[in-house]
Parts: C-alpha cells; structure tokens; sequence
C-alpha cells in the first residue's frame, strides 16, 4: 500500500430509543466521508491518518485509526473534539468523548467485526452497540475501505 490514500468511511446509527414522546425524532442517522488520508505499516498494524474538517465551526479533528490484525480496530480523534475508541469483537469498552460543549461516557459494545487486508485495500466493517452515560442510544454500523492511490478506483472514488 501506498503512502496516500483515499479513506472511505459509511456508518449508520439505527436509534433504539423509539419512543414518540421523547420530544424529539428517532430513526436512522446515514454518514458518509471520502478523504485523502495517509497510511504506514509498523509492527504489524495499520494507520491510516486524516484531518477532518467541521462544518459551522472553527478547528480540524485529527483522526488516525489503528488496525491490529483481525480483532482489534482504534479510532483516535484530536482536536476540537477528541475521544479514544477502541473495537474488539464481543467486548465492551468505554471512553471519555470531549466536545466543546462537554464530556459524555460512551460505551460501545462490537458485535461483529470483519478485516480484509490486500495489497491496496483494506476493508473493514463493525457492527456495535452505542451507550452514552450507561444509557443504550444506538445500533451502529460503519463500513471503512481504505485504497492505495496506485489501486485503479482510486481515480473513480476521488474525481
């Protein structure tokens, strides 16, 4: 794998709160990203770094993600809001999410985790449930592919 790469990242929060008199709306949240990023091998693990930019407010979040062979998947994010989450199939772990406008304990508990590593590729998909302050909040689902520029949907996915 190259040095640069393109980063696509899908999720989807399914909310298990579903009650109508909560004053507020509950359903399915869809992101999707797609990012230049750049990505080295140490030691056996994967990092795959990016900036990520926020819409409506000042500042970058740094996010570098950490692959460590097929059970254990981290994601660090620095900056303006920053958290340390950690995935590994069928074990709960909690952290501390700092935003401006202040800390929540979230808990995520991975159900499924699936890695596939290629040449020019990596491919990731985690299936978690979300808590925040002991409290369940979401099924979640996030889909990574990660591509070599050398890779030829890399022309495709960036233009």
């Amino acid at each position: 794998m190259t040095k640069e790469v393109l980063v696509s990242i899908s999720g989807k929060h399914i909310d298990i709160m579903n009650d109508p008199t909560a004053g507020y709306e509950t359903g399915d949240d869809n992101i999707e990203v797609v990012t230049p990023a750049n990505y080295y091998c140490k030691n056996g693990k994967h990092y795959i770094i990016y900036d990520e930019v926020l819409e409506g407010m000042a500042g970058t979040i740094r996010n570098k993600i950490k692959i460590t062979g097929t059970d254990s998947i981290e994601i660090m994010k620095s900056g303006a809001s920053s958290s340390h989450m950690i995935f590994e199939k069928n074990r709960k772990n909690q952290t501390f999410y700092r935003t401006p406008y202040g800390q929540m304990l979230i808990g995520v508990n991975t159900k499924n985790m699936e890695v596939s590593v290629d040449d020019d590729k990596i491919r990731v998909s985690l299936d978690y449930e979300l808590d925040v302050n002991h409290e369940p909040l979401a099924d979640c689902r996030i889909k990574m592919n990660i591509m070599s520029k050398n890779d030829p949907d890399f022309t495709v996915l960036s233009s």
